[in-house]
């Protein structure tokens, strides 16, 4: 085995990291933007608010990430008659994709708390938004935490499907790299442990959070 196929690529390969890593948080900055005006649609009494989040969600959830990154790649120039750039085609993508999936935990996170305490807050006389902003959306946030850090490990993992455009992610470039190296086996085990830390990181994050929840709650 020779590791200096990896020492000598370092460089090129861990570009190709703050490439993934700035995928994946604009994705989740744009994802819970996204996700929380969908919850709200979701939770409102108004049907021409409700069905078209509900569509949405459906919808997307029902797809397979890689089928919507492929769509609006190579659908867009069809369209618009512009191609689009492929980092810009990957954020487009994974927002609307995982802003499905966001919505639905932070959803599940306000409905998990007692609608005793909303009417607690109004009989107390606070209005719609002193209640959310003081009753439930802070105990809503600590309900739905850990869901929203193993989401993120989620999308950490899937940035590399981002290679089927020809974005060059961190796992991209690997596969650049073994291409001209033929050092399959090294930079293939570089590039798993790269990720298993990362995501080993995130996973210990939200396990700690919901041992921290389990304890205020007895």
């Amino acid at each position: 085995m020779d590791l200096s196929v990896i020492i000598h690529n370092l460089d090129f390969m861990l570009g190709g990291l703050v490439l993934t890593f700035q995928l994946a948080l604009i994705t989740i900055a744009g994802g819970l933007l996204l996700g929380i005006l969908l919850a709200m649609a979701r939770l409102s009494s108004k049907p021409w608010l409700y069905y078209p989040a509900t569509l949405y969600i459906h919808f997307f959830r029902g797809l397979p990430l890689i089928l919507v990154i492929f769509w609006l790649y190579f659908l867009s120039p069809i369209i618009t008659g512009q191609s689009m750039d492929e980092f810009l085609a990957a954020v487009v993508s994974f927002i609307v994709f995982e802003a499905a999936y966001f919505a639905e935990i932070i959803r599940a996170g306000i409905q998990s708390i007692s609608i005793g305490q909303s009417m607690a807050a109004y009989a107390s006389g606070l209005t719609f938004f002193q209640c959310a902003r003081h009753v439930i959306l802070p105990q809503a946030l600590r309900n739905m935490t850990p869901a929203l850090v193993t989401q993120a490990v989620v999308i950490f993992q899937d940035t590399s499907l981002a290679y089927v455009i020809g974005l060059r992610e961190f796992l991209r470039r690997v596969n650049l790299v073994d291409a001209r190296e033929a050092r399959s086996v090294e930079l293939y085990l570089f590039a798993g442990l790269v990720y298993f830390l990362f995501c080993s990181a995130g996973a210990l994050i939200s396990h700690r959070l919901e041992n921290r929840l389990q304890r205020d709650w007895v």
